[in-house]
């Protein structure tokens, strides 16, 4: 295990707790704000107190009927009316603006106080005194169980294809935003038939909220009906399909005239773009749990062939659980510190020279561990070595897993997948392209690598938010960081 290390600081007035800043006079006197702590966490909260005096903002630290605005995360406007009822004695409900933490941050970007908009407001929902919360749960996915039942995926699914449609346009807090709606909703242990159920529960903002509210009284959003019909919609999502594509790429192409893969050619593409074209409609295609088992006996003979005693481990979705995934992940190490170097390009060769690899890249780590430990990231990254590969998985592998599930036809190809078939012209072939990515990370650092690299997504990006702003500490797919731990050069 790598021990909590220390984060390196300069001794100077940068490393105050910025109280000077908070209380400097204000560029906005007719702005006082108070930020609410629960569900916010304290550090967070005295973080985002400095930024807002470091940029003229008066900031309380004690809500008062002075206040104007009170800025708030994850909770309903009933929730905080009761908190600051009871801090100001029950003498009535203040005046004050109850917003969502989104208005601050932009008024931060901003550099003044932006006008309110509907969406910056909590939602408010009328309660009678009789009724209560029909679900509760934690504010943080990582704290919450969630089974691979989920009671909610019409609504779930409608604000994942809200969620996807966001990232694709480049707006990734809104999709964090609809994942965060949408994880709350698969933890729920029954069906949602109403939005008096929901009350109380955190991570609904008011766009998610109409959009489920939509679901459940007409069946279907207007909104993600009308997402699904979107040429740019449809256009990013064949183009990101394609392997080594990203959004802007995607979106270069299409300001170009490029919308379908009839229209790519493999001369003007990278060789990762030119696997993933020519692949395109297999890559697409989910890769089952007994796929994934044939790929890994074959990963662990590679392991076992070139560094006797190192070990693979699965990750990824199918580690969780899952049925099907995008692509196989597995993660290689080795009991003894510093054996595990050498081993990714001895891996490759093997698997290259069996036939086994159709493309691969290979990223050098670098985190320096022999010098300096495994340092901070600067991003949420990692820095592993790590290989993306496309994987050629044997027909015998294929028949298995048909049999596995009992002769059941395949899914039905994804959008755009019979027009990939088209373009190459392929008829049926003795094996299928897989994805398949390889990461080692030595021993003192395989488990913060398997737990970052086991997912999901948002459960990862919650668990560090959670460490971060609830126990002020640094997790790091390599290292955990005591935040309150200085030392001065």
């Amino acid at each position: 295990m790598v021990p909590l290390k220390r984060r390196k600081v300069v001794s100077s007035g940068a490393g105050s707790t910025g109280s000077d800043d908070v209380t400097s006079p204000s560029r906005f006197p007719q702005v006082v704000l108070f930020l609410l702590e629960r569900k916010m966490g304290a550090s967070r909260r005295a973080f985002l107190s400095q930024l807002g005096g470091k940029n003229g903002f008066q900031v309380e630290e004690q809500f008062s009927e002075r206040v104007t605005h009170v800025v708030c995360e994850n909770n309903s406007g009933e929730e905080v009316r009761r908190r600051l009822e009871s801090q100001v004695g029950g003498r009535g409900r203040s005046a004050a603006h109850l917003l969502d933490v989104s208005w601050f941050t932009e008024s931060m970007r901003a550099g003044r106080p932006v006008e309110i908009l509907d969406r910056h407001k909590l939602q408010e929902q009328q309660m009678n005194e009789v009724e209560v919360e029909a679900f509760s749960t934690p504010s943080y996915a990582c704290q919450r169980r969630t089974t691979l039942d989920n009671h909610n995926a019409v609504l779930t699914d409608a604000l994942s294809l809200l969620a996807e449609n966001a990232e694709l346009s480049d707006e990734d807090g809104r999709g964090v935003a609809f994942r965060r709606a949408a994880a709350v909703l698969k933890s729920l242990p029954e069906p949602v038939t109403g939005l008096t159920q929901l009350r109380g529960l955190p991570c609904l903002g008011g766009h998610s909220l109409r959009v489920i509210k939509d679901v459940l009284e007409n069946g279907a959003s207007s909104e993600v009906e009308a997402t699904k019909q979107s040429e740019r919609f449809k256009a990013l999502k064949v183009l990101t399909g394609i392997f080594g594509v990203g959004v802007k790429t995607a979106e270069r192409w299409i300001r170009e005239g490029i919308v379908s893969l009839q229209q790519l050619s493999e001369q003007t593409l990278n060789r990762a773009q030119q696997a993933g074209l020519r692949h395109y409609e297999d890559l697409n295609r989910p890769v089952t749990r007994a796929e994934a088992a044939a790929v890994a006996a074959v990963v662990e003979e590679a392991v076992a062939s070139v560094l006797p005693g190192a070990r693979m481990t699965l990750i990824g979705g199918f580690r969780r659980g899952k049925l099907t995934g995008h692509d196989v992940d597995f993660l290689l190490t080795h009991p003894e510190e510093g054996r595990e170097a050498g081993l990714m390009p001895k891996v490759v060769s093997w698997l290259d020279s069996q036939g086994f690899l159709l493309y691969q890249k290979t990223t050098r780590n670098s985190y320096l561990e022999a010098k300096d430990g495994p340092a901070r990231p600067s991003s949420n990254m990692d820095r592993f070595e790590r290989c993306f590969s496309v994987f050629k998985l044997p027909e015998e592998a294929r028949r298995g897993d048909e049999e596995a599930r009992g002769g059941a036809e395949e899914a039905e190809p994804c959008s755009g997948l019979a027009a990939a078939s088209q373009v190459k012209g392929e008829g049926p072939r003795p094996w299928r392209a897989v994805r398949v990515d390889l990461v080692v990370s030595p021993i003192s650092q395989f488990a913060f690598a398997l737990l970052g690299w086991t997912g999901s997504k948002l459960f990862e990006r919650e668990l560090r938010r959670w460490a971060g702003h609830e126990k002020a500490m640094s997790l790091s797919s390599h290292a955990l960081y005591d935040n309150k731990q200085v030392f001065y050069e």
